[in-house]
């Protein structure tokens, strides 16, 4: 289990297990019982597990318990607890909708070969105001093939993160790929939502073909790299694809340049510095793509200064444009930002993870002894990202030794790019 977010709940197992089984009445804080059950992801055992089934029991309808029960369903189904089923289930039939959301989710990991239980799920399509998408995605996952009827007319349904989800989920139940070339078409979708949901159904339905509409789809680095990984990894794995037709995809994305992406949105007229810079704020990252290609077109002049500013404002604390500005600053080569973006690369906080790879790459434009330590020390990670950043940062400064240490990692993409470069070098 990953627990590198358990920072962020300042408490231990067993703060939190008491914290979930005291009355909402006595708590001074009406949230802890919810962090708690978000906190005890980190700690699966017989106890815990019993102590959120417990929690799914307490039917109080007052908000904090409401999203405390949901909390607990969700972490259940992250343990793949196969005893927590019965209590879940019973969530089905629950007046919110979004503790309904959570148990069929939460079923889908667990896992089911039961009809009777399938079968209510499958219902759920015909109850108003549910989360379809999630219902879909899960009748699929858990391959139950009489659920194809159901699920066909959401193809024309008015919300395309549903349409998308259907279209994906009929491919693997009824084998109709005739609608698949649509979900191409919502890598192209104005609405941010769509574009990173489809990105999921492409993974869900192991579409080989769509890596390089992927790698450029204006959504956040997160989401194209988890696509391409996931599709990458299955197909070199099938035999499907050789190493080398993924990693110019691969490239892509880290170096995550907006010039090599399909942006969606334009300006109606030459926006001011002033705007372009908020744009890098924005939580619609095609927007903060388009605002940084921009700005390095028409705004290149003093721009690593106006970055600094902005840097000190805001910058510093906002994850997104945090990300934007390193980035920024490498492309401009702005020497004057080394020690921020040393700073970047050295921030364990997971908020500012993916700065770290943006840090690398910016970082080896100025080379030199003390930018190759810190890259020899970042490239032993886990995080897939910053070490595929180190090893083109490397590569661009010519350390083949370090580079060779990563051939046989145990990340099939980690190691055939540690090969490919070798095999490439001068």
């Amino acid at each position: 289990m990953d627990k590198r977010f358990s920072v962020l709940f300042n408490i231990t197992e067993e703060t939190a297990l008491r914290l979930l089984q005291t009355p909402l009445e006595e708590l001074d804080d009406p949230s802890a019982r919810y962090a708690a059950a978000c906190h005890l992801v980190h700690f699966k055992s017989p106890r815990t597990i019993r102590a959120l089934i417990e929690a799914i029991e307490n039917c109080d309808d007052q908000l904090y318990n409401r999203i405390t029960r949901r909390k607990a369903i969700e972490t259940l189904g992250r343990f793949k607890a196969q005893e927590a089923l019965p209590v879940i289930r019973k969530c089905l039939a629950d007046d919110d909708c979004y503790t309904v959301e959570n148990a069929v989710w939460a079923i889908g990991e667990i896992g089911t070969t039961d009809e009777s239980l399938l079968q209510e799920i499958t219902a759920l399509l015909a109850k108003p105001g549910q989360n379809y998408r999630v219902i879909i995605q899960t009748l699929a996952r858990l391959h139950y093939q009489p659920a194809a009827s159901s699920i066909r007319p959401f193809l024309t349904y008015n919300d395309d993160c549903v349409v998308s989800a259907a279209i994906s989920a009929l491919a693997r139940l009824a084998g109709d790929y005739s609608p698949v070339s649509r979900l191409l078409e919502f890598l192209q979708s104005p609405n941010v939502n769509v574009r990173r949901g489809v990105i999921q159904d492409l993974m869900d339905l192991n579409y080989y073909p769509a890596i390089p509409a992927i790698a450029s789809c204006p959504v956040s680095i997160v989401f194209r790299l988890r696509g391409i990984r996931h599709l990458g990894e299955n197909a070199i794995t099938q035999g499907v694809k050789p190493f080398s037709e993924i990693e110019p995809y691969l490239d892509q994305v880290i170096y995550d340049d907006p010039n090599t992406l399909e942006l969606v949105h334009e300006y109606d007229a030459p926006p001011t510095i002033h705007f372009l810079l908020q744009e890098l704020y924005h939580t619609d990252f095609g927007r903060c793509y388009l605002a940084a290609k921009t700005l390095l077109q028409s705004h290149s002049s003093g721009l690593g200064e106006v970055l600094m500013e902005t840097w000190r404002q805001e910058a510093h604390n906002d994850y997104g444009a945090h990300y934007h500005v390193i980035r920024l600053w490498g492309r401009l080569k702005y020497q004057p930002a080394f020690d921020l973006l040393v700073e970047a690369l050295e921030n364990t906080a997971p908020q500012f993870q993916k700065s770290r790879a943006a840090a690398a790459l910016a970082l080896a434009n100025f080379g030199g002894d003390t930018v190759l330590h810190l890259l020899r020390k970042n490239v032993h990670t886990d995080i897939f990202d910053l070490k595929y950043a180190c090893l083109l940062a490397l590569s661009q400064l010519g350390d083949w030794d370090t580079i060779s240490q990563f051939c046989d990692d145990s990340d099939i993409l980690i190691s055939e790019k540690a090969k490919s470069i070798l095999s490439k070098k001068s």
